[in-house]
C-alpha cells in the first residue's frame, strides 16, 4: 500500500479519546483506515513511563504516533526511542491551540515559525525509519491563510516532509478556547484543495468538520489524497467507520453486534491484567448512535462499567437491551 492510499481515511488524534483501547475498537470497524495516537509530548517520551505512553496492540496497524514539541533535539530523541515500537508513521502536531501547548511553544503556535518546524522535522527524519508527517492549521490569528499556508508548506516540504494533514480552520491563539477553535473559525475546504493543486507531488489530507463517509468521498473526488475524521468517528463510529474500507475497494463491513463480539476477547484480557471495564467501554458508548436501543446501551455501560468487579456480563447486559429494543 502506498502512503497516500493508507490515508484515504483516517481517525484524528484526539486528546483523552484516541487511546490504545479506542484504537482497537475503531480497528474492528475498518481494516484500512489510519489510526493516530493522542498527542504525546517529546519531553514525556524522554522522561516519562515509555511503555504506558507508547505501547499499543498489533491489531492497530496502520497506526501513527503524534508527537508534540518544538525542540529539534528533543523530538529527534523521542523519535529514536519510539522507533522500537514500530509505528507506521510519526506525526508532528502543528495544529493544537490549547494554552498548554502555546506555553510550551508547540502545536498551532508553530504555524508562526515555519523555519523552526523545518528544523524539527529534519531532526526527526534523521532518526526515523518511517514517514514523518505534519498536521497543521490553515493559519493562526491575523495571518492570511492564502499567503501564509503555501509558504509554510513550501518551507517544511523543503526539509523533506511530503505529507501534510491540514485542519481547514484557522486557530485563534487568543480569545477562543480549544473547543471553540474546533467550531467557530470558518472552514475553508477550497484552500486545502488549492494546496493539493499547487503541490501535486505532496500528499495533502483534509481535516475539520467532516461527519460522514459521503462527505469524505466528495472531498476525495476533488483531488485530495485523504480525509481525516475527528469527533464524528468517536461519537458515531459505526456510521463513519463501518463500510469505510469501500474507499479502498474492499467490502469489509461488520455489523455493530459483530464489533462488540470482536471486542470481548480484548476486554477479557484487559480485565485479567487488572484493568477496569470502563477504560474500554467509555469509547464504545456511541456504537449504536441513531439506532434502536442506543440510549439503553449507553445507560447500562455508563452506570455499571465504573463499578468494582464490572465485567463482560455487563457488556452482554447492555447488548441484550439493544437487541430487545432493536
Amino acid at each position: 500500500m502506498t502512503e497516500n492510499q493508507s490515508h484515504r481515511l483516517s481517525v484524528a488524534p484526539m486528546m483523552d479519546w484516541t487511546d490504545r483501547h479506542c484504537r482497537v475498537f475503531h480497528r474492528h470497524m475498518t481494516r484500512r483506515g489510519m489510526l493516530y495516537t493522542e498527542m504525546v509530548t517529546a519531553p514525556a517520551v524522554l522522561h516519562g513511563p515509555k511503555p504506558r505512553l507508547l505501547d499499543y496492540s498489533e491489531v492497530e496497524h496502520p497506526v501513527a504516533l503524534q508527537l508534540g514539541g518544538s525542540d529539534p533535539a528533543e523530538l529527534a530523541r523521542a523519535v529514536q526511542i519510539a522507533r522500537d515500537w514500530r509505528y507506521d508513521e510519526i506525526n508532528l502536531n502543528c495544529g493544537c491551540p490549547s494554552d498548554r501547548v502555546q506555553s510550551g511553544c508547540f502545536g498551532a503556535v508553530l504555524m508562526e515559525r515555519p523555519g523552526l518546524v523545518a528544523d524539527c522535522v529534519k531532526a526527526m527524519q534523521d532518526q526515523a525509519d518511517v514517514p514523518v508527517t505534519v498536521k497543521c492549521r490553515i493559519g493562526v490569528d491575523d495571518q492570511d491563510p492564502a499567503t501564509m499556508l503555501p509558504g509554510f508548506i513550501e518551507t517544511v516540504a523543503a526539509a523533506g516532509v511530503n505529507h501534510f494533514i491540514i485542519h481547514a480552520r484557522k486557530a485563534w491563539l487568543q480569545g477562543l478556547s480549544p473547543k471553540e477553535n474546533r467550531e467557530i473559525p470558518p472552514l475553508d475546504y477550497n484552500l486545502v484543495v488549492e494546496m493539493k493543486a499547487r503541490f501535486p507531488h505532496l500528499t495533502i489530507c483534509l481535516n475539520g468538520g467532516v461527519t460522514s463517509l459521503e462527505q469524505a468521498e466528495n472531498l476525495l473526488a476533488q483531488g485530495l489524497d485523504g480525509v481525516m475524521i475527528g469527533r464524528a468517528a468517536y461519537h458515531d463510529p459505526a456510521s463513519v467507520l463501518i463500510g469505510a474500507d469501500a474507499l479502498w475497494g474492499e467490502d469489509y463491513a461488520p455489523t455493530t453486534f459483530a464489533v462488540v463480539e470482536a471486542m470481548k476477547p480484548y476486554i477479557a484480557a484487559h480485565l485479567e491484567g487488572g484493568g477496569r471495564l470502563h477504560q474500554i467501554t467509555r469509547h464504545m458508548l456511541g456504537l449504536f448512535t441513531g439506532r434502536p436501543g442506543a440510549r439503553a446501551w449507553r445507560r447500562v455501560l455508563s452506570d455499571g462499567a465504573t463499578r468494582q468487579g464490572a465485567g463482560l456480563d455487563l457488556v452482554d447486559q447492555a447488548l441484550a437491551e439493544v437487541t430487545a429494543l432493536g
